[in-house]
């Protein structure tokens, strides 16, 4: 199963959920009218024998009614007051949980280690660097991710998590939480917990009415007893509401655990990682628990949250290590008790062995035969890919992009044109816009670095807008607007610019409005072809300034989106205008007939044989808008070491 098939059945499931939830409201409904029946079923009917007579319930018709719409009201506004509650964003679920932002430049060791593994992933992968959150408080080993989208998303860790486990441990555990981030977990667990907050809702409502009708039953009031009988109707009610939620939770969740095994092997290449994790959970007397209350949170955790057997949010832990390690025994668990005080510290060379290794693979770097394949799964290659990318940027560039200080500049420097004249007329609008402090910023890393290789770039902007996303909107505006002056300074768009412009403005409006945010669409490649043929038109211009090899990239193109071979090519005279124009409606398809038109650009760009480093930009910006995280598709290394 690809991305885009994982992209359907999150779909489904969302279908499912709401099948569900409507019908947990309806016995809900039921129970509470049955009270209500019993509570005051005779106060309108002279015949008072037979409870449950059609002249007694026709006679109460608007009292039940009643009560089904209140119901269904209260159940509705608690679910919309949560969902709305979480529209900030995957650090707001962390922040609840009592998450620690981890900074970009953190110096803790181990802190250092788990945002090197998540930028990593996430450089792989294609998508800027989540936040990333350690609950410190937290001695059992577990992690989550949260957030409508990509753009939004949050990365949680506990400090059990940090201290017990080694490096490829942790990697397996992080793989498996973004694969919950590309498959629309995420989503639909936001969902659920808005869902489920509602129904839950109605318990906290009886225990108030329960207490409050002590005193009512000391009054004189003749509906004392019916309030009573109502108010513990509510509480019983909450229950019920309590069970149906874990059975929802169980019902979506213990697949989809399985298939985030699956992916995290698939990511690491390294099953020992993610199964080695599983294991210290099973040996450790703290396993997975949280001190914290999961019941909203459970089914978004990697492992249970606290001690349950019946609708367990997740499949037991020895099926999930078994699937994983075809050799693992229930009785390894007890060799693993008594070795794990002796076991070793191979995590500082096996990175090193790791970052050596994706040195001496340069040429998987331009490798596109499984490229579709790896969309939100990417392989421990590509991981290497983006470590040894990453290791390769001049270290003053690298701190200035993990600062919050000079996240912004390093944007600035990216810009920065190697014409001397055009690059000063650049600063001097920095200063004008940014002030003299950043303008000087600029001026100190080009100083440091003049010559950034191109293909640093795009890590360099997903390593920033992290911090970009936490700054205020007026701020962010001011960013945005010498962007586009900058870019222009040389009476010119290139690739990289507009790549940097559109990403940029993406991913800070996505962060800020995520329940806006729809991944894909229903529509048809079928019905926008025209549109998908002029991105193909603009990729195979880039490819090559020979028409021959432009027409024939552009044939093969249009061939894979079943447009035929024989099509016209379309003249394009602005291709930044005719990006503009398809990319928001190419963002609406179907995950399907997404996945035909990133086969029909994959095909385009490598018609030749060979990628240029505005084609692979041109590729991702085409990717990153249509919401299909393309991982990294080359890099260059160098030797610092990364924990």
């Amino acid at each position: 199963m690809n991305f885009f098939q994982y992209q359907e059945q999150a779909r489904r499931q969302s279908r499912w959920l709401v099948f569900l939830f409507i019908l947990a409201v309806l016995v809900i409904i039921v129970v509470i009218d049955f009270a209500i029946l019993v509570a005051f079923g005779f106060v309108d009917t002279e015949q008072q024998q037979v409870l449950f007579s059609m002249p007694t319930l026709k006679a109460n018709i608007p009292t039940l009614l009643g009560g089904a719409a209140v119901t269904a009201a209260v159940i509705a506004v608690a679910s919309l007051f949560k969902t709305a509650s979480l529209r900030s964003g995957g650090g707001k679920v962390a922040r609840d949980l009592g998450g620690v932002l981890v900074e970009a430049d953190a110096n803790d060791p181990l802190r250092r280690r788990l945002y090197n593994v998540v930028e990593e992933i996430a450089l792989a992968s294609g998508i800027p660097v989540p936040e990333i959150y350690v609950l410190e408080q937290e001695s059992g080993i577990n992690a989550f991710a949260a957030g409508f989208t990509p753009a939004d998303a949050a990365v949680a860790v506990t400090r059990g998590a940090l201290e017990k486990l080694n490096r490829g441990e942790l990697q397996g555990v992080i793989a498996h939480e973004f694969s919950h981030i590309f498959n629309g977990d995420m989503r639909l667990n936001i969902r659920l917990m808005g869902a489920l907050f509602g129904i839950l809702m109605l318990s906290l409502i009886g225990r108030r009415v329960l207490h409050g009708s002590y005193y009512v039953g000391r009054s004189k009031n003749s509906n004392g007893g019916a309030i009573v009988l109502i108010a513990v109707a509510v509480m019983l009610v909450g229950y019920i509401g309590l069970f149906f939620g874990r059975w929802i939770k169980s019902a979506v969740s213990r697949q989809r655990e399985y298939l985030a095994d699956a992916s995290a092997v698939q990511f690491t290449r390294d099953p020992d990682g993610i199964a080695g994790a599983l294991k210290k959970i099973a040996v450790y007397s703290d396993a997975s628990y949280l001190n914290v209350e999961t019941e909203e949170v459970s089914h978004m955790l990697f492992g249970n949250g606290e001690r349950m057997s019946m609708f367990s949010t997740h499949p037991p832990l020895n099926q999930r290590i078994q699937r994983i390690d075809k050799s693992f025994r229930p009785e390894d668990l007890i060799q693993l008790a008594k070795s794990l005080q002796r076991q070793g510290q191979a995590d500082a060379e096996q990175a090193a062995r790791q970052l050596e290794k994706a040195q001496q693979t340069g040429g998987g770097m331009f490798d596109f035969d499984n490229l579709v394949e790896q969309i939100g799964h990417p392989d421990f290659s590509r991981i290497l890919m983006a470590a040894a990318l990453a290791a390769s940027i001049p270290d003053e560039i690298s701190q200035a992009a993990h600062s919050n200080q000079w996240a912004t500049e390093v944007l600035f420097y990216c810009l920065m044109d190697r014409d001397e004249e055009i690059r000063e007329q650049q600063l001097l609008f920095v200063a004008q816009n940014m002030g003299t402090d950043s303008e000087s910023r600029v001026r100190g890393l080009w100083s440091a670095a003049p010559d950034l290789a191109r293909e640093q770039r795009l890590p360099l902007l997903e390593m920033s807008i992290p911090e970009l996303k936490r700054r205020p909107p007026d701020f962010v505006a001011r960013v945005l607007t010498t962007v586009k002056t900058l870019s222009e300074a040389d009476g010119q768009t290139d690739v990289f610019e507009y790549l940097m412009a559109k990403i940029i403005a993406q991913h800070l409006w996505e962060s800020a409005n995520p329940h806006r945010v729809r991944l894909s669409g229903k529509g048809s490649l079928g019905q926008v072809t025209d549109k998908a043929l002029n991105v193909i038109a603009v990729l195979a211009a880039h490819g090559s300034e020979s028409e021959t090899t432009i027409e024939s990239a552009f044939r093969v193109g249009s061939g894979l989106l079943g447009a035929g071979v024989n099509i016209p090519m379309p003249a394009i005279a602005d291709w930044g205008e005719v990006m503009d124009d398809a990319l928001p409606v190419l963002d609406q398809l179907k995950p399907a007939d997404k996945e035909t038109l990133v086969k029909a650009m994959i095909a385009t760009v490598m018609a030749d044989n060979k990628i240029a480093v505005s084609e692979m930009e041109l590729l991702r910006v085409v990717c990153a808008v249509i919401h299909v995280p393309l991982p990294v598709v080359n890099g260059a290394g160098s030797n610092p070491h990364r924990q």
